[in-house]
């Protein structure tokens, strides 16, 4: 046995009670493979060394990777908790303090500030919640198990030609718990392909360094054919009988064809003039709010390949700009929560006694059973869901 599946084999036989042996194993195989892989990627035999020396799987990772939010929680709450009065008002004082960096990168790159600060927002919360987990260590352990293993190796390998390249300690690279990092979340081979040193330092930093995270996301999205001056679309109202079986981002047709079947702005004005290519997107069907959307929707879409994801972005864009929530309402009896209405549903849940730590607007496993037992205490249907029907239920009433 050579030195490195020595040491390999040395570091499972270290590894927590909470993973398999037979995971173990098959780690400290997948490794071994994995490094026979690294010359041709251009990481060397000291680099990978170097960066899998002490790496322990994450099996919690694996779960994440079949239940992401923006794609398994209902539209109207996944919104609520992205797009809510305080990341707009944070977003606002970013664009403040940042305006003279913001003017540049769109006369560097023709993305406007609103957008590129938008992303900001809903990915790293303004560079407060950067995601904690080892960047090694996820990319590793999605390498070797679960599904869409040749995606997650090539961003292994970038990131360790990050390492190797760009120098960056790999304490530093810490994300969330796919692999993504800094203020505005890239994965590393985007990182390699795209990030640039925008404030002059010699380095491309996305974790320390906010204009280098504004400007590469900026120039993400110009490289994703963002169109300079264009909207990304706009909430409209459909006509009574619209036949919307053809709906979908990608079915465009030009914006006079929408006009001559009918569609207006939701305000009830005429669409733009012009042959603009845009598609019907129906979040939640016809009953609820309708968008048409252009190319640059779709720049955005490619950013997380998620349409609910795109749509956090352009709205949190638009209320950035002075916009008003959508004025059609979510086909749903029991609307989402913002972030503050959250914390405050929790703060009410402490104070009947359930024991669900602080109030932090997060809605884990113990505020889910906390809320079933509140249900089943006031005879409502016990499913644990944090909405508005339990957070009414729960407020003391003004006439008491």
């Amino acid at each position: 046995m050579n030195a490195k599946i020595l040491s390999l084999a040395l570091a499972a036989a270290c590894l927590p009670l909470s993973v398999p042996a037979a995971a173990a194993d098959e780690f400290s195989e997948c490794l071994a493979r994995l490094r026979s892989e690294a010359p041709a990627k251009g990481v060397t035999a000291a680099t990978f060394d170097t960066a899998t020396a002490a790496l322990q799987p994450d099996m919690a990772v694996i779960g994440f990777l079949d239940a992401q939010p923006e794609f398994v929680t209902p539209i109207w709450d996944y919104l609520a908790g992205l797009v809510d009065e305080e990341r707009v008002a944070d977003g606002r004082a970013m664009l403040a303090q940042w305006q003279a960096v913001l003017a540049r990168v769109e006369a560097e790159y023709g993305v406007d500030p609103a957008t590129v600060v938008a992303v900001w927002g809903v990915e790293s919360n303004y560079g407060r919640n950067f995601g904690s987990r080892s960047l090694l260590t996820s990319l590793s352990t999605l390498s070797c198990f679960g599904r869409r293993q040749p995606y997650f190796r090539g961003e292994f390998f970038a990131t360790m030609k990050i390492m190797q390249d760009e120098h960056m300690a790999p304490e530093r690279l810490v994300g969330s718990w796919a692999g993504a990092f800094g203020h505005t979340q890239f994965m590393p081979s985007t990182y390699l392909r795209l990030a640039v040193d925008f404030d002059g330092d010699g380095r491309r930093d996305l974790v320390d360094s906010v204009p280098d995270a504004l400007a590469s996301t900026a120039n993400y999205l110009r490289k994703s054919n963002w169109q300079p001056g264009q909207r990304w679309g706009f909430e409209v109202k459909l006509p009574a009988g619209l036949d919307t079986s053809g709906a979908g981002r990608r079915n465009k047709k030009p914006m006079s064809e929408w006009a001559a079947r009918g569609l207006r702005q939701v305000d009830g004005s005429a669409l733009p003039a012009g042959a603009t290519p845009a598609g019907l997107l129906l979040p939640a069907g016809p009953q609820g709010p309708a968008f048409l959307v252009t190319r640059n929707f779709d720049a955005i879409y490619s950013y997380n390949a998620a349409e609910s994801y795109a749509l956090a972005i352009a709205h949190l864009s638009d209320r950035l700009r002075g916009g008003q929530p959508f004025a059609t309402p979510w086909p749903t009896d029991d609307a989402g929560l913002s972030r503050a209405e959250r914390r405050e549903l929790q703060t009410l849940l402490i104070a009947r006694g359930h024991d669900i730590g602080n109030p932090d607007g997060m809605i884990g496993a113990r505020t889910r059973e906390a809320i079933q037992a509140v249900q089943r205490e006031l005879g409502l249907e016990a499913d644990g869901r944090a909405g508005q029907k339990i957070l009414t239920a729960l407020r003391p009433s003004p006439h008491r």
